[in-house]
């Protein structure tokens, strides 16, 4: 299994700009999944990391009968309980989730993949903490018809190695369901053409929903944390589901006080210019706390392979 070349993926961008090249989204198509190295400028990075700590304090602090613990997601461990996620980060009580929303590092990647009327999806922020080292098995995150582009913005707040649990990935897997029992059974962690993602903090993974990843159970490592951004153009939503234009409606109503919220913490640097059509621009909604947390009532399914899931 070979390392990720970041010579091939991508870089930080140059000017200000961060739309993505011609040849890099060529790149992301034909392999499902794009490094763009330190992507993410030092200041929103700290500033996300001193969130993601929050987070997890809370989530290991609130009670049942908080109405956002349903938001903390648990596991059982052989060494007990253990949080391994947290969802709709924006409405936590930390500006940095929705700066990063606002950025041009992150919107102009969803126009670039998705058009103008991309809509986030998901917002959350996956980790295993120091001692927590579970094995995530093959999978693919969503199964979709494939007319439309479907990614995760993946933002590391911390280094992930090659003997520390970094993700595995097996590039050009995207364009189909696959069997991952069968993949599974014969190759283990080692198909011949996965390779492992090595990522340093501010590196960002672009990952299809489709492609196949994962990544093997290790011992002792330190926090790992990345938060994960989806998007999609609204016309897949419409076409494919599982949500209506209402959903979308109400999604959308993230953009304005995420642009807001970067402009305001970063006013002398280049914003990004949201062209979003007409029809799909929602009314500004005064009442902010209501548009940070939209529900999924309705999720489009993955792919798996349910008796790893077991063990």
């Amino acid at each position: 299994m070979t390392t990720a070349n970041k010579h091939t993926t991508g870089t930080t961008p140059r000017n200000g700009g961060y739309h993505l090249s011609e040849e890099q989204i060529r790149f992301f198509d034909e392999h499902g999944y794009l490094i763009l190295r330190q992507w993410i400028p030092q200041d929103l990075l700290k500033r996300l990391q001193e969130a993601g700590e929050h987070w997890i304090e809370k989530g290991n602090s609130i009670d049942a009968s908080d109405p956002l613990y349903e938001d903390y997601a648990f596991a059982e461990r052989e060494h007990g309980r253990v949080m391994f996620r947290v969802n709709y980060v924006h409405n936590k009580g930390e500006a940095a989730s929705l700066e990063l929303l606002g950025s041009p590092a992150v919107l102009g990647v969803a126009e670039s993949l998705c058009g103008p009327d991309f809509v986030p999806t998901y917002e959350s922020m996956v980790f295993k903490e120091k001692d927590d080292g579970a094995a995530i098995p093959w999978h693919q995150d969503a199964v979709h018809p494939r007319k439309h582009r479907i990614f995760n913005f993946d933002l590391y707040l911390d280094a992930s190695r090659v003997d520390a649990g970094a993700l595995h990935v097996i590039p050009k897997t995207q364009s189909q369901r696959q069997d991952l029992c069968a993949l599974t059974e014969q190759w283990g962690w080692n198909p011949p053409e996965a390779i492992v993602v090595e990522m340093e903090p501010g590196d960002v993974l672009l990952h299809d929903v489709m492609v196949v990843h994962g990544s093997e159970e290790v011992e002792g490592k330190a926090l790992r944390r990345t938060i994960y951004y989806e998007f999609r153009a609204a016309e897949e939503i419409l076409e494919d589901g599982p949500w209506d234009r209402e959903w979308i409606d109400r999604r959308l109503r993230l953009i304005p006080p995420a642009l807001r919220h970067f402009a305001a913490r970063y006013p002398n640097v280049d914003q990004f210019q949201w062209h979003i059509s007409p029809a799909l621009r929602p009314e500004v909604d005064e009442n902010e706390a209501v548009a940070l947390k939209v529900a999924h009532l309705n999720h489009t399914a993955g792919s798996y392979c349910s008796s790893l899931s077991k063990r």
